[in-house]
């Protein structure tokens, strides 16, 4: 158990990175306190986004 939290850690730490920096630029284009919230919860979900877009970018 020990062995594969270990081996999974670095997905872990770019998500982790990738969340922070989603919540930064959501809330930073936010125009009002909900927005801001809405905002959050987008930054909680950003890999769905990203693989939208490049499926949809690749025609897929």
């Amino acid at each position: 158990m020990k062995e594969s939290m270990q081996r999974n850690a670095p997905n872990g730490a770019v998500y982790g990175l990738g969340f922070i920096g989603a919540v930064i630029y959501y809330i930073s284009n936010a125009t009002g306190f909900w927005m801001g919230v809405v905002g959050f919860l987008k930054a909680m979900v950003w890999p769905a986004f990203l693989v939208y877009e490049a499926l949809k970018t690749l025609g897929a």
